[in-house]
């Protein structure tokens, strides 16, 4: 029986049913690196940087060749030491990893995904829900459970991802079987798993209302919506507003259709092919035009996102939280200089609480200090001049200074952990529209940002498409390796994966990781662009 590797948990090697010794935790790391690549070389710099990180061995290249030996010794124990690895072996672009045919778990994840989603269009309900729940059964708790650093992070972020999608298409089929009722218990648990899924929220208020239980599903949006607007101070998406509207109206059409209810009533329900499933998403509401010359085209039923032109989470007015518009700027500086330095200290306290900064409330209280003490000069030393020249000039910079300070914030952007994690939903998003619907997502011109009325997608950059200049801005990248990276796709073809831009010795690997992060590896696929899983360039 071959070696079966699996990464989805603890790494772990199994031959014949017996776990094998795979040695210390660095030497795993380093094997994870390999599997994650798996019949790839990756170079041996690569593998440096992604289990050392910022602290590399000196003899970096020999204590991978080191653990690369017990490895082989833990996998191979029969070979010969002079022979060359089988499962381990070394070519002139680094070390690969060769694993047999569903050999992989990762690999076959994805193999069940695909069968899954191919027998769901075709109307084959129970096929499909058989295969994602084979292909979630594969995962043993976190993957590369017991591994850090910042590569191992995000490949456990984009499995994570894949992960997730899976158990909302489970939703989406089991919701069409009938099955409410006995999925609202592992929705629940999901919602509570991944909070930023607004698919997994859809379907956990849709379970709740055809199961009967209209109330709890009112609660669950408003829980939906509390959540949304007290860590990004955005809405929910059109979707989950236009099913609680439908909620609200007791819309019929939610519920399932009586054929559909009585097929889902048997012992194994099967949606006949002349009589397509019933729709699981409410149309979304047509949507803003991104541009005046480029409007956006409507998303198909089911598309698990908040999509909105322009810089902003959906479509709504500027709110507290938001970084002020241009109005609310000047008034501040007007403000500051009508209340000669009176109320200065108010309106950098403002700013503060705007953008959740110590710093600013540090300075308000600060300013407000200076009005008071000045005052109090004032008061005391009524007949000192000199004193009075000190109170003058404190009250003058709180007035004016202060005035500078206002106007010198409104040219700084907003920064801090909101917007962080605002830029990491839209990416998620951006990537969730890529994977389901390749076309729309090509439409709104999904990592390119030289393109005008650009969607904002949190800043992801299409390495494929995108021109010379944007990508000198990349981190690591510059002209000089932007120019190089222009003409080797030209000349090679496309970048399946972000790591190629390493591999191809485009990028230094100790910038993948930040790569990782905004790069896409769009794909020309019948005309539209795929990525499926950010990371990987399998096409479905």
């Amino acid at each position: 029986m071959p070696h079966r590797f699996e990464i989805l948990g603890p790494i772990r090697v199994v031959d014949d049913d017996q776990e094998i010794d795979l040695g210390p935790g660095k030497q795993r790391a380093v094997l994870a690196v390999l599997l994650l690549n798996a019949n790839k070389p990756v170079p041996t710099a690569q593998i440096v940087d992604a289990v050392w990180q910022d602290e590399p061995p000196e003899n970096g290249a020999n204590v991978v060749q080191k653990y690369i030996a017990g490895l082989r010794r833990a996998l191979e124990p029969e070979r010969s030491p002079r022979t060359p690895g089988q499962l381990l072996a070394l070519t002139e672009a680094g070390y690969l990893a060769r694993v047999p045919d569903n050999g992989l778990d990762i690999d076959l994840f994805h193999d069940c995904v695909r069968a899954a989603r191919a027998s769901q269009a075709a109307g084959q309900l129970d096929e499909a829900a058989a295969e994602l729940r084979a292909a979630l059964a594969l995962w043993q708790g976190e993957a590369l459970a017991g591994l850090s650093g910042g590569y191992f992070t995000a490949a456990r972020e984009r499995l994570g991802d894949a992960r997730c999608a899976a158990y909302e298409t489970l939703g989406e089929v089991e919701l069409a079987r009938g099955r409410h009722a006995s999925l609202v218990p592992e929705l629940v648990r999901l919602v509570a798993e991944f909070p930023l899924r607004e698919q997994l929220r859809y379907q956990l208020i849709l379970a709740l209302y055809r199961s009967g239980r209209q109330a709890e599903a009112l609660a669950a949006f408003r829980t939906a919506r509390e959540f949304l607007a007290d860590e990004f101070g955005v809405d929910p998406g059109s979707q989950l507003q236009e099913l609680h509207r439908r909620m609200l109206r007791s819309d019929p059409s939610l519920l399932l259709t009586p054929v559909a209810a009585e097929a889902a009533a048997l012992p194994h329900p099967r949606v006949p092919t002349a009589a397509p499933p019933v729709p699981l998403m409410a149309p979304a509401p047509p949507m803003a035009p991104v541009s005046p010359v480029s409007p956006v085209p409507m998303p198909p039923a089911g598309l698990p996102l908040a999509l909105g032109p322009g810089p902003g989470l959906g479509q709504r007015g500027w709110r507290w939280g938001d970084s002020p518009p241009n109005w609310v700027r000047l008034c501040a500086v007007l403000a500051t200089l009508a209340g000669a330095g009176l109320v200065t200290w108010l309106v950098i306290g403002a700013y503060a609480v705007n953008r959740r900064s110590r710093i600013l409330g540090l300075i308000a209280f600060a300013y407000l200090g200076l009005g008071a003490v000045s005052c109090a000069i004032v008061d005391a030393t009524a007949d000192d001049p000199n004193a009075g020249g000190y109170a003058i000039g404190m009250w003058f910079f709180a007035w004016f200074g202060g005035a500078v300070h206002v106007a010198v914030l409104n040219f700084l952007p907003k920064r801090g952990r909101d917007d962080d994690l605002e830029r990491r939903v839209k990416r998620e998003q951006a990537r969730q529209l890529l994977q389901h619907h390749p076309a729309l997502a090509h439409q709104l011109g999904v990592g390119r940002p030289d393109l005008p009325g650009h969607f904002d997608d949190g800043g992801l950059v299409d390495v494929n498409a995108v021109p010379e200049p944007v990508l000198a801005t990349l981190p690591g990248v510059g002209p000089q390796r932007a120019w190089a990276i222009a003409v080797d796709r030209s000349r090679r073809g496309p970048f399946g994966t972000v790591d190629d831009l390493a591999a191809r010795g485009l990028v230094e690997p100790r910038d993948l990781d930040r790569l990782r992060e905004i790069i896409i590896c769009g794909q020309t696929f019948s005309g539209h662009r795929v990525d499926p899983v950010p990371g990987h360039s399998t096409l479905a």
